[in-house]
């Protein structure tokens, strides 16, 4: 496992053993137990950032996804499309395929925003076939190995460094992003 992959499976555990520990600390003597708190927990934090991509996706219009913040990066179509094809990839290989939703090859606002969700329809499925007791098993992704946990909590972590990116796509535009509305 390279030191990515080691810091973000260290940041996962730490997040899930401290949270459980102060819900231990603010729960009744017997609560019912989760039999999955490591998998739940990364599953909440997928489904959070799930949302707000595609809300993203669906709030910025059409005339926009071309738009660049600078000439030397990306358009925000292009991040749509990256996003989408990195999740294909890793969500499929986690499900022991090797699916594609070829997104970079579109440009169209409605074609992009199919494949987004045509690439959360493959992690819906990785993320609900995890357990904790699946976690540690390794998988191949390409030319390396990556346990389902780490392979599952890098794809959250790329697709919210994504959504931040595109954030500011939107604010340059005078579009509020989803997790700022009604602030």
């Amino acid at each position: 496992m390279n030191r990515y992959s080691t810091i973000i499976l260290a940041a996962a555990f730490m997040a899930a053993t401290s949270s459980m520990a102060f819900a231990q600390q603010a729960q009744p003597a017997n609560p019912p137990q989760n039999a999955n708190p490591l998998s739940a927990e990364l599953k909440q934090m997928y489904t959070g950032v799930k949302n707000n991509l595609i809300k993203m996706a669906e709030k910025m219009p059409e005339e926009n996804y071309s738009f660049k913040a600078a000439p030397e990066i990306r358009a925000f179509g292009q991040l749509v499309a990256h996003v989408a094809d990195s999740q294909a990839r890793t969500c499929s290989a986690v499900n022991g395929e090797q699916k594609a939703v070829n997104a970079a090859s579109k440009t169209s606002k409605a074609d992009l925003v199919a494949a987004l969700k045509e690439s959360f329809a493959f992690c819906d499925k990785a993320f609900d076939s995890l357990t904790d007791a699946k976690a540690s098993e390794v998988i191949q992704m390409g030319q390396r190995q990556r346990s389902r946990l780490g392979a599952l909590a890098g794809t959250v972590s790329h697709s919210n460094e994504e959504y931040g990116y595109m954030a500011v796509y939107l604010r340059l535009k005078g579009i509020v992003p989803p997790s700022s509305e009604g602030r």
